[in-house]
């Protein structure tokens, strides 16, 4: 558009005519800011203008809005020097040309003084030029003297002419900017009053849009494509919201001139800068909703192209062209059959030769992405067209398909000037397209094809698919199935590994239709078992599908041996699976059941002749694994096993792909730390957008094999209803090892569903086991001198327990088998079910008692429970353990403490003759002796007391009784009397019980005294045992129990005092008496014989372990002392006390003081 502002010249014509080329070339060079109202930003411009002569006719008339023919700038020129003729003529000529602009309230003007230095030179009485100058500007320019510009020798090349023009140019600028901004200002205020009154009656679109596009031409003229553009983007805006306004039930009136019935569709028409025809018709109120559309684009296109930006143009046109669409359905625009087809076709071609046009092919290769919808847009168009106009029919086009195609030619009227010499124009590919079958097809296939290649190189393979589908479908009505197979099963291929349910029902649909036509049975039933369980078709389809693969079945086929063998996920879906016995583990001749739970996906039921379950025969390598014991442990309890319900059949869809990991996200101003938005993000998009590749084979094939095998396990004559059905299996084991399904298979005549592999892996075992004998104590362990329970547990395994059959157990020696009258045998099945309850006969000899089994089958349980008795005793204790009563030394270890606490436990060992084995079985009973017992020598003075401690390490109380100490030595002159007063005692668990008797002798005692304990005890809770309880016995020796010395000490406060004190020295004296003359005992190496009595030689020891005494001096020594009776010897030494308060003695000890040859020493008894 070569529209320029306009700027009027008055005055002399002939110097503006000199000044006018150096002028238009000079003044677009530099560029100016130019500052627009409302916050615009500003913007940098070259200015150019069309300088015309001023008329008056040329100034605008009242209500005039041409924004085109506004002139913006009127400039006077002069070159007057001369006083006189400046009164004479200019200054009238100048009131003039004032008074006209005036009257038209014109404010833009200019007057330029051109100086020319040859005319002063030729006039000797002229004024300086100044003189002129103000003149001028005091007659026209009072209040705006730079209104009044000098131009010095505009033709010269001189610095001084430079720096005029500079001036004057900038002025010249300046002038047109500001005429620029406030017309334009004023014309946007009355245009956006105009735009407020639409809701008005009366208001009209196309006048509103007349104004708004002189307002884009402005912009356009000042080279401003960008604010240019937008004026046509509101007018789009605009008049879209009025018709979804009009389609929501709110229409304008204005709106009804657009909604006459189309008769021309000849595209649009992108080749003109300004496209006069279409505008007029807008001006007038004429146009179509097709007319308005074309004019609106072609003016957006030629403004995107301005600003490079021909990809734009591809975008807008796709989005234009499918809103016209809806845009006339919202209207209810009467449009022909086919018209609206052939407006897009021609509208797509249009937009891309005229893309092509502009770029070359480098650019047009590397953005097909922007373009490649218009050409899917156009083979879509183009089929519609084609079944439109029967060129698609396998008979061809009929008499009113002829007329159709000629009422569509005709509505496109004669061909453009601009395009009659282009051979490949849309206007003749259309008309070539629907001349005849040939033409069509090749047409068709060349853009299919170009389209599909264009997809594919973006990668849009969805896209590429879809166009595709179409051509399976122009095949498909061009009765070429096996070229429309290819398309239709890359299409399936990939919405299968995307996972788009409806398209794929929608293409599985076509792909049945194509495999019938093609005759391949395997693949058309396979793909109708498929549909007939496909949720997304109608209940009737469904069925009929269903019933294709049910009527090929009842066929009768001439090779009778053939299975055509289909996947089972089609046909039925496996659920659940449940094991009686629910262990899954069952004995050789055992019987096992196997109920299966089978969802069928058909619409209706289906009879099955059998439906089958390949098992596969492994025997495991260790043997041990085929016992009964290890296949109950290992083995799951409640028998059901649970299959994964398959949420989608599309392998590799979009539900196998990764999770969303979403994360907030916060963007916060850097200045003040406040929240400026906020949203979330996908950390992995880029897992989730890649490009997922199908595995799955495409299905021309099952790629099913059925599995031959010996053992199957079959149910005949099923009937599966819709949903849910339970089939059960029952076989009988006849071999051991372990099974496994493998393949589930239901035969429908001669078609086979078949589930390849049964997932998770079901097993059961089948086991032959030997007969075991298990005795175990019922209670945690075996206590000693009571009866005691113990379970005998017989597995018969394989062998069968016939009459007669019995237990031999030889009698152990100190366990007694107690027999009773009611004891009875519970035989079990191998499932823990409970078979008989016999009476128990057990006949007991003295070496051997015999238990008689009952009648058992093979893989029974027999349990019985008989009581045993082991015969309570202690371990026999020498004298060595507790010597004379003497404490127990510090230095002994905590094993031995810990050791205490443990019951004493005795093993019995029985040897059983079982029925089915020639060899014995040796069994081991241990008994744990429930108490703990230990004896003490007290003694007091001369007088010595026993006590035995009775400790019950069990977790019983018992109940104790007639307690007896006896001297098994037969002592005559010895007498042990009872100190116990009660006849019985309850002993609680962890608890002990005390007895004491005191030694009584006439005579000299023994040196040695062998005792025997003996106490009866019962447990406390238990009632009258049926068998008598032998008492407890504890044997033990006491040896030397007599006192020698009697030691006595006596601590005395110093001398003047009456109490000690602490910290003073006190007078510890010990005296050492002994008690009788020389015995038995005292015969040994320390003594030694003087001429008058015997002595020996002793050791005291004062020790204080308390810490209360400070012993000074020498705290042990050795004396000799007399053997005879109250032979006295007595020490002296110091101790100091250490603490107030009533202090213990120090203990004083008294070691008999043998030779260092001598093996050991013992310390005496003394009574202190």
């Amino acid at each position: 558009m070569e529209n320029k502002p306009i700027v009027t010249c008055a005055g002399d014509q002939n110097l503006f005519t000199s000044i006018y080329p150096t002028l238009s070339q000079q003044l677009p060079r530099e560029p100016m800011e130019w500052r627009r109202s409302y916050g615009r930003a500003p913007k940098m411009i070259h200015l150019e203008s069309n300088f015309v002569q001023f008329k008056e006719e040329l100034l605008p008339k009242e209500g005039n809005k041409a924004l085109l023919t506004f002139p913006f700038l009127h400039i006077y020129w002069t070159e007057c020097c001369d006083t006189e003729v400046y009164k004479a003529t200019v200054k009238d000529d100048l009131t003039k040309w004032q008074n006209v602009l005036k009257a038209h309230s014109s404010v833009d003007w200019l007057i330029v003084v051109v100086e020319n230095d040859a005319k002063k030179k030729n006039k000797t009485n002229i004024l300086p030029r100044t003189s002129i100058v103000d003149k001028i500007r005091n007659d026209f320019c009072n209040k705006q003297s730079d209104r009044c510009v000098v131009l010095s020798d505009p033709l010269k090349d001189s610095s001084r002419t430079q720096e005029s023009w500079n001036a004057f140019l900038t002025k010249l600028r300046t002038l047109l900017l500001m005429s620029f901004t406030k017309n334009l200002g004023k014309f946007e205020d009355d245009m956006r009053t105009l735009r407020e009154k639409r809701t008005e009656p009366g208001w009209s679109f196309c006048d509103y849009f007349m104004v708004q596009e002189e307002l884009a031409f402005v912009f356009e003229m000042l080279q401003q494509f960008e604010d240019a553009l937008v004026q046509y983007d509101e007018l789009d805006a605009l008049f879209s919201q009025y018709v979804v306004n009009f389609g929501a039930g709110d229409g304008a009136n204005w709106l009804t001139f657009f909604c006459q019935p189309v008769k021309s569709w000849n595209g649009l028409i992108l080749r003109k800068p300004i496209d006069m025809e279409k505008r007029e018709l807008i001006q007038r109120q004429e146009a179509t909703l097709l007319d308005l559309r074309s004019y609106l684009f072609s003016r957006q296109c030629t403004l995107l192209l301005f600003l490079q930006r021909p990809w734009e143009v591809a975008q807008r046109a796709l989005e234009l062209l499918h809103n016209c669409v809806q845009e006339l359905k919202l209207l209810e625009v009467s449009v022909p059959p086919g018209a609206l087809d052939c407006w897009v076709f021609l509208s797509c071609l249009e937009v891309l030769q005229r893309i092509e046009g502009c770029c070359d092919r480098a650019q047009i290769d590397s953005n097909i992405a922007h373009t490649v919808g218009l050409w899917s847009y156009a083979t879509e168009k183009l089929k519609s067209l084609g079944y439109l106009c029967g060129l698609v029919s396998e008979k061809g086009p009929n008499s009113e398909d002829l007329n159709r195609t000629v009422d569509l030619l005709a509505g496109l009227g004669a061909e453009r000037p601009e395009t009659a010499n282009t051979a490949q124009s849309p206007y003749k590919k259309l008309k070539e397209a629907l001349s005849s079958v040939e033409a069509f097809e090749k047409h068709y296939l060349d853009l299919s094809h170009a389209t599909i290649e264009m997809y594919t190189s973006i990668g849009r393979i969805r896209s590429a698919k879809f166009v595709g589908k179409d051509l399976a479908e122009f095949y498909m009505r061009k009765k070429s199935p096996q070229k429309a197979e290819s398309y239709l099963q890359g299409a399936l291929k990939t919405y299968l590994a995307e996972g788009w349910a409806l398209p794929i029902t929608h293409t599985r649909k076509q792909l049945a239709e194509c495999q019938k036509h093609l005759g391949q049975v395997e693949n058309y039933l396979q793909t109708s078992s498929l549909l007939a369980s496909d949720c997304h078709l109608p209940e009737e389809e469904r069925k009929y599908f269903c019933q294709e693969i049910l009527s090929f079945a009842s066929q009768q086929l001439e090779n009778s041996g053939h299975k055509i063998v289909l996947p089972m996920h089609s046909f039925a879906q496996l659920r659940d699976l449940h094991f009686n016995p629910s262990n899954a583990v069952v004995h050789v001749g055992g019987v096992l059941s196997i109920e299966i739970t089978m969802c069928s996906q058909m619409p209706i039921p289906v009879h099955v002749e059998q439906v089958t379950v390949n098992v596969h025969f492994s025997i495991e390598k260790n043997s041990y694994r085929k016992t009964a014991e290890w296949l109950t442990k290992h083995k799951t309890s409640n028998g059901i096993i649970n299959f994964p319900t398959e949420t989608s059949p599309f392998p590799g869809s979009q539900n196998n792909l990764p999770a969303l990991e979403l994360y907030e996200m916060f963007e916060r101003s850097p200045s003040d730390n406040s929240l400026n938005t906020t949203g979330i993000i996908c950390r992995n998009v880029h897992m989730l957008l890649r490009r997922q590749e199908s595995n799955s084979s495409l299905e021309t094939s099952s790629g099913v094999a059925l599995e031959d095998g010996a053992h199957v396990l079959r149910c005949s004559s099923v009937t599966l209803e819709p949903g849910a059905n339970k089939i059960t299996f029952r076989t009988q084991a006849k071999e051991p090892g372990t099974y496994t399904l493998r393949q589930l298979c239901a035969s429908v005549g001669h078609v086979w569903f078949v589930l390849p592999h049964i997932y998770p892996i079901v097993q059961y075992d089948v086991y032959s086991q030997e007969p075991q004998l298990h005795v175990e104590p019922l209670a945690d362990s075996l206590l000693a001198g009571i009866p005691q329970k113990v379970k005998f547990t017989v597995t018969t395994g394989h062998y069968t327990i016939k009459s007669g059959d019995s237990l031999q157990l030889s009698n152990a020696e100190a366990m007694l088998i107690l027999c009773q009258a009611e004891n009875r045998a519970k035989v079990y099945s191998n499932t823990g079910e409970k078979c008989s309850d016999a009476l128990l006969r057990i006949q007991s000899s003295d070496k051997v008692t015999s238990i008689s089994l009952p009648i058992a089958p093979a893989y029974h349980v027999i349990e019985f429970e008989l009581e045993v008795l082991s015969l309570p005793s202690a371990p026999a204790t020498g004298g060595d353990t507790d010597k004379l009563g003497t404490p127990e030394p510090h230095r002994k270890h905590k094993d031995k403490q810990k050791a205490s606490h443990c019951m004493v436990t005795t093993d019995h060992k029985v040897s059983i003759d079982c029925p089915w084995s020639i060899y014995s079985t040796v069994i081991a009973l241990t008994f744990s002796v429930p108490f703990r017992t230990s004896h003490s020598l007290l003694s007091a003075g001369t007088r010595k007391y026993i006590q035995v401690c009775v400790q019950n390490l069990s977790e019983l109380d018992f109940q104790l009784s007639d307690s007896n100490l006896v001297d098994t030595g037969d002592s005559a002159d010895l007498q042990l009397i009872p100190l116990n007063t009660q006849c019985q005692q309850c002993i609680y668990r962890k608890q002990s019980v005390f007895f004491v008797w005191e030694l009584k002798w006439t005579q000299e005692p023994p040196p040695s005294l062998h005792c025997q304990f003996s106490v009866g005890f019962a447990p406390a809770s238990e009632e009258q045992l049926s068998v008598s309880l032998k008492p407890y016995t504890y044997e033990f020796q006491v040896e030397s129990f007599f006192t020698l010395y009697n030691v006595k000490a006596e601590i005395l406060p110093p001398s003047g005092m009456d109490y000690c004190r602490t910290g003073s020295l006190c007078s510890l004296e010990v005296s050492i008496t002994r008690l009788s003359d020389l015995l038995e005992v005292d015969k040994d190496e320390a003594l030694t014989e003087s001429d008058e009595y015997f002595s020996t030689k002793l050791m005291y020891e004062v020790v204080d372990n308390s810490s209360n005494w400070a012993v000074c001096g020498k705290s042990c020594g050795v004396i000799s002392m007399p053997v005879a009776a109250r032979a006295t010897h007595r020490v002296h030494m110091e101790v100091m006390p250490l603490f107030a308060g009533y202090l213990p003695l120090p203990d004083v000890r008294l070691f008999k003081y043998l030779p260092h040859h001598s093996a050991h020493s013992s310390q005496l008894d003394a009574a202190g």
